[in-house]
């Protein structure tokens, strides 16, 4: 693949190829552009994405497709899908159709948001949502 086709072409060529048949996707609500999580797709999760309107990924742990929020209700309806530079790079940008994006669940029970909810402070996890 050309260089210069695949920064500033207008052809749709994700390089799944070069992780082994994955990208990794980047999702983001919309409104305040917070990131959610971050999954991977093959090409036939982002066939689904496109096809649904809904994040679809591919489950390394699990080695099928899911679209998220089918068991939990909590959809990420898809407004936007770009492409990094060297379109080996998703970025999905939703908006939330349920309580949270995460598969884990606060001291209280709630589904998170974000499965970004801890960071690295003084050498060990901080929890942001306690």
């Amino acid at each position: 693949m050309n260089k210069k086709v695949l920064e500033e072409g207008s052809a749709i060529e994700i390089q799944f190829e070069k992780r082994g048949g994955f990208v990794p996707v980047i999702v983001q609500e919309v409104e305040n552009m917070e990131i959610l999580m971050q999954g991977w797709a093959n090409e036939l999760a982002l066939q689904k994405t496109i096809e649904l309107g809904k994040a679809t990924f591919w489950s390394t742990s699990r080695d099928e497709l899911w679209t998220k929020g089918l068991t939990s209700g909590d959809y990420l309806e898809i407004v936007e899908i770009l492409t990094d530079c060297d379109q080996d790079v998703l970025l999905y940008k939703v908006k939330m159709m349920g309580k949270g994006a995460c598969h884990t669940k606060n001291s209280e029970g709630t589904t998170r948001k974000s499965c970004f909810y801890r960071k690295i402070e003084d050498g060990q996890l901080t929890n942001l949502d306690q």
